[in-house]
């Protein structure tokens, strides 16, 4: 790869910049700097990181280098810089408050109520490495490149391979602020769409219900031309939850695996009423650990305990059962075998379980040899 430094001006970087909020193609430099290719994350600086970048130019401070590649038609996208970029034409472009005013650090200003701040900014020049290079050279150097501090995710990494039609039609999707899959399933999603958190997480779960990783389904359907199945499958998953819980609760049922839950049980049939009442109830069971697993456990016909962490015997009431016993187990008791075992060899066990109403109590408890232990509990 060859690469060679540029000084070059704010000025004719901001020449022609457009910021298309319904495409996210962000272009500039005349027109022939692409400055958001599909492999790019979203725009993610804060407010605070945004005048960071300006208080740097307002002072005459360095910024980091920024790396831009250079295509075989004379046009450019851009591998690092994005953020410092946008920061710097969305202040010109539109003008927002900065605190860095070099004559009154306390005292904010705009972009365009002083002409002689803006042609400041206009004149400052930034240190650009353009690099030429074949496309694989190019991505390779993007992934090894510092992004302004913001280490990309798993799946921006994956989307800087598996671009096209069918990539860029999720994204619009999922990947926005405020995108459609954000305003229907932001109460059941964890993360941000920006951060490609959404995107990462509807394709975990479709590619689970074909037994696939995330890679194999983004390969095989690199090349469609729209991403259509994606966004109906998380709408169905959306759709299944909201008719099967219909009394949302924020604490419990925002960030679950709701489309694996989806997978395997999403062609049952359930009374919502009647799950309604056992949630409920589970919530008040002090023996409840996982809260959050009430979903799970209910879904699976209650056979899936383990969903909720029932709470085990501590070893304070361990040991008050262990002296209770004398330490002999009464199952090998009954077998006619007094022998007195140690607490170590000793499982804490219910003598009605849980799931027939038995609660972790003392009255409740008792010691037993792992071996009957196990019995036990493969019954």
């Amino acid at each position: 790869m060859q690469i060679e430094l540029h000084e070059i001006p704010v000025r004719a970087v901001f020449d022609g910049y457009e910021n298309n909020e319904e495409t996210g193609q962000v272009v500039a430099y005349g027109g022939r700097l692409n400055v958001r290719p599909a492999y790019q994350r979203e725009f993610v600086y804060d407010d605070k990181k945004k005048v960071a970048v300006m208080h740097s130019v307002l002072h005459g401070f360095p910024l980091n280098v920024m790396y831009w590649s250079e295509n075989e038609d004379g046009t450019y996208e851009m591998l690092d810089g994005q953020q410092r970029t946008i920061s710097l034409c969305e202040w010109l472009d539109n003008g927002y408050s900065v605190f860095a005013n070099p004559a009154s650090p306390a005292t904010p200003y705009y972009a365009h109520t002083s002409r002689e701040i803006t042609e400041m900014v206009l004149d400052y020049k930034l240190m650009i490495y353009i690099c030429k290079g074949s496309d694989t050279e190019k991505l390779d150097w993007f992934k090894i490149i510092n992004i302004a501090g913001e280490k990309l995710t798993d799946q921006e990494l994956r989307n800087a391979i598996y671009t096209g039609a069918w990539l860029s039609d999720a994204k619009k999707y999922f990947s926005k602020n405020q995108c459609i899959a954000y305003r229907i399933g932001e109460r059941y999603m964890s993360g941000t769409p920006i951060r490609q958190d959404y995107l990462e997480k509807v394709l975990l779960w479709i590619a689970a219900a074909e037994n696939k990783t995330i890679e194999q389904y983004m390969a095989e359907h690199q090349h469609d031309t729209h991403a259509t199945p994606l966004k109906q499958y998380f709408k169905s998953v959306i759709d299944w939850v909201e008719l099967v819980f219909p009394v949302y609760r924020a604490k419990l049922m925002k960030g679950l695996e709701w489309g694996l839950l989806y997978n395997e049980f999403g062609n049952k049939v359930y009374d919502p009423n009647a799950l309604e009442g056992d949630i409920r109830q589970l919530l008040q069971d002090d023996d409840v650990t996982k809260q959050k697993g009430v979903y799970e456990y209910l879904l699976s016909g209650k056979t899936r305990e383990k969903a909720l962490s029932i709470r085990q015997f501590t070893e304070n009431e361990r040991r008050t059962l262990y002296e209770r016993q004398g330490g002999i187990c009464p199952m090998c008791a009954a077998e006619g075998n007094a022998r007195r075992w140690e607490i170590e060899e000793m499982h804490a066990d219910h003598k009605l379980p849980w799931s027939r109403g038995g609660h972790t109590v003392l009255e409740n408890g008792q010691m037993l040899c792992r071996e009957h232990n196990l019995q036990k509990s493969d019954k």
